[in-house]
């Protein structure tokens, strides 16, 4: 679906009904390449970087004690 989305066939997602994969998750699944796809060609546009590991180590841990809340209060 991202490299070539011209090429997925009805026979792709029949296969999926075949291996019993729901309706709703196929089209979860849909949703979700389509977002990711979007989210990626805007953040190529912007010329956005993704940070360093030590960085992104560090935010999860804030991250996982308050949520993506837009300010951070300390008491």
């Amino acid at each position: 679906m991202t490299l070539a989305p011209g090429a997925v066939e009805p026979e792709d997602i029949s296969s999926l009904r075949a291996l019993g994969v729901s309706e709703q998750a196929i089209e979860d699944a849909l949703y979700v390449c389509a977002y990711f796809n979007i989210i990626d060609r805007i953040a190529d546009a912007l010329n956005f970087s993704v940070p360093p590991l030590q960085v992104l180590a560090a935010r999860a841990d804030i991250l996982l004690e308050h949520g993506y809340t837009q300010s951070i209060r300390s008491s």
